[in-house]
């Protein structure tokens, strides 16, 4: 039973035992834990700061990014814009130039059909006039076969011109 109740000797070396391992401990192992415990609080209220600020930044940058797309979006509506207008002025240019040369085409035939209508016309006349004179030469070899019949013609063309 010694080892249940001690010896008032024990009890004395013990605590002696105790205080010089208390004062080691004191002087040597406790500032280091300390020091220890109050860097890792230090580097864990770093860490939740830098965290804390690394989460406003990336809310930040969400928020440029939200503008940079909404700008970019903007910016494709236009360019869009832009490029159907530039196309319906295309194509209206393209349908008043077709309507133009349309009109200049027919234009162009219609002066074609008038110059050869009138060419026509004046070949018709030529060959009619040849050929009434061929008629009338005809006719008049017939009717002047003899020489009485010259001289009343003759005769009679100069009855028929007057003179001033």
């Amino acid at each position: 039973m010694g080892l249940v109740t001690p010896d008032y000797g024990t009890i004395i070396w013990m605590v002696i035992i105790f205080g010089i391992v208390l004062f080691i401990l004191a002087k040597f192992a406790w500032k280091p834990i300390l020091n220890a415990l109050k860097d890792r609080e230090t580097s864990i209220a770093n860490a939740l700061s830098s965290a804390e600020q690394a989460k406003k930044e990336v809310e930040k940058l969400k928020a440029d990014n939200e503008k940079i797309i909404g700008e970019a979006r903007k910016g494709k509506d236009l360019i869009l814009k832009e490029a159907r207008d530039i196309k319906e002025k295309i194509i209206a240019e393209a349908r008043d130039k077709a309507r133009q040369e349309a009109q200049k085409s027919i234009e162009q035939a219609r002066q074609q059909i008038e110059s050869e209508k009138n060419a026509a016309i004046g070949e018709i006349k030529n060959q009619v006039a040849e050929l009434s004179v061929l008629i009338a030469e005809k006719i008049i070899k017939k009717e002047l076969a003899g020489k009485k019949e010259q001289e009343d013609m003759v005769n009679g063309l100069l009855d028929g011109i007057k003179l001033n």
